[in-house]
């Protein structure tokens, strides 16, 4: 009987280019808007204290837009790696696709589309189920409740969570990505020496050392099956 090898810490980053294989539209579009609305006017702190109503709005569309959307062929790829690594997902995106796909570890760095929380409290969340989001809804507090989101100009409270976890990378994964986002970008630089780096992505990104990664230059539902079943093979031949 051959000896039972540990599995490897695999750690995947993923961005909105996953996601938009399901349908969904990235923050980055043409012209810089996003569903017709420039950034700054929905998803910032000023943009909140201007207009909260027009906010919420923005936000119950999406959110109505996230639960139509089904996980693609790259979200169910990914579930088929936990058959024979230890898998870690982080992930830019505020759906909740990686989850319905059956992912069973996810950390979200920008918050998660389905869950409200307090604007007095941040810890006081709630999930909001097929609800929206309008003026006059309130935490226990009291207070207005908000879309779980980390807005552009907020502080990134996952972010200390997710270093810690590429820095135990055998193998890192980033996929649908143009890493243009700070600070999640830096995360590709806190992987150790040591770890295996692919990319994903039909453009590679500049901030890609190339001389350390593997640059697949695909779209994830195209690159990700292929390469997951190349390291599953890969493990049946330990």
């Amino acid at each position: 009987m051959r000896p039972q090898l540990s599995r490897k810490n695999l750690v995947v980053f993923t961005g909105a280019g996953i996601s938009a294989e399901s349908g969904l539209q990235t923050f980055r579009g043409d012209g810089g808007l996003w569903e017709g609305h420039r950034v700054e006017d929905v998803a910032t702190p000023e943009a909140w204290a201007k207009d909260p109503a027009l906010v919420l709005e923005f936000y119950n569309v999406r959110r109505r837009n996230v639960r139509a959307a089904q996980p693609n062929a790259a979200h169910r790829a990914l579930v088929d790696l936990e058959s024979a690594y230890d898998v870690r997902i982080i992930t830019q995106n505020v759906d909740d696709l990686h989850e319905r796909a059956g992912s069973t570890h996810v950390l979200h760095l920008h918050g998660e589309i389905l869950y409200a929380r307090s604007t007095r409290e941040s810890s006081h969340t709630a999930y909001l189920g097929d609800h929206d989001i309008a003026l006059g809804d309130t935490c226990p507090l009291g207070s207005q409740l908000r879309p779980h989101i980390v807005w552009f100009g907020e502080q990134v409270p996952a972010l200390d969570e997710a270093a810690r976890i590429v820095s135990q990378a055998d193998i890192f994964l980033c996929v649908g990505t143009s890493l243009e986002v700070y600070p999640a970008n830096s995360l590709i630089f806190a992987t150790p020496r040591r770890a295996r780096r692919i990319v994903v992505n039909p453009e590679v990104p500049d901030l890609v050392p190339r001389d350390v990664c593997e640059c697949i230059a695909k779209t994830a539902c195209e690159g990700v099956p292929e390469l997951v079943a190349s390291l599953l093979l890969a493990t049946t031949k330990l």
